[in-house]
């Protein structure tokens, strides 16, 4: 039984005996923080924001990124060789003084995402609009990088 454990026969690797004893440490070391109130619950963690989706055609990109109750105004957006840089903030109306949340998931605050497209972009090409909670970026693909079409004569 003990040559089964340290080696996990019929398997022909060798285990450290102590690997299991670390392992045995650690969930002891959780369960009593846990239990004498040292660790306490770790807030939700937050996705990444805006979630996007970035898809393409033969001569543009298309970016668009979920900013429910961000307005246009809140919204910077730059470009920098292949990169699109989103930032802005979203602004949650305070409910009050004495409210009392019983949960709360909807944040406020600044955010920005920085996407890299696949190839060269044309930066004079660019329209943005938000509708809806959704930002539509177009982007037009570079000239250097579209197909050129060559007439044998």
């Amino acid at each position: 039984m003990i040559i089964r454990k340290m080696t996990d026969w019929p398997a022909a690797e060798w285990r450290s005996p102590f690997t299991e004893m670390e392992k045995l440490r650690r969930q002891m070391e959780w369960i009593t923080s846990a239990f004498l109130g040292e660790r306490e619950a770790q807030p939700m963690p937050s996705g990444v924001f805006p979630a996007v989706n970035i898809t393409e055609e033969k001569d543009k990109y298309y970016v668009r990124a979920e900013l429910p109750g961000v307005t246009p105004a809140d919204i910077d957006m730059q470009v920098i060789g292949k990169s699109l840089t989103i930032s802005g903030e979203r602004h949650i109306p305070s409910e009050g003084e004495e409210v009392r949340y019983h949960r709360r998931e909807r944040e406020a605050g600044k955010f920005s995402r920085v996407l890299t497209l696949p190839n060269e972009i044309n930066a004079d090409k660019i329209n943005a609009q938000l509708i809806n909670g959704i930002l539509t970026v177009t982007i037009a693909k570079a000239e250097a990088i579209m197909p050129k079409r060559i007439t044998v004569k």
